[in-house]
């Protein structure tokens, strides 16, 4: 499931419980996500799902949902 999976990465690169995260999980003021986090998440995701994710779609990234839906549209 690619709601897990995404929850898995940004666990791992954000050093949070997965458990914490959900689709509605905003990832600026929930996560704290930086530019920087934001970067790591995209390649980690990229290579995780075989991917690639236009800078310009990643700007409109709001929350975990808005990032799942975006990877289950290219799968």
């Amino acid at each position: 499931m690619v709601l897990e999976k995404v929850k898995e990465i940004i666990a791992k690169q954000m050093g949070v419980s997965a458990d914490g995260i959900n689709a509605e999980t905003r990832l600026q003021e929930d996560l704290k996500a930086d530019s920087l986090d934001t970067v790591e998440l995209v390649m980690a995701a990229e290579e995780e799902f075989g991917i690639e994710i236009e800078e310009d779609v990643v700007l409109t990234f709001k929350t975990v949902g808005d990032v799942v839906k975006y990877i289950e549209s290219k799968q």
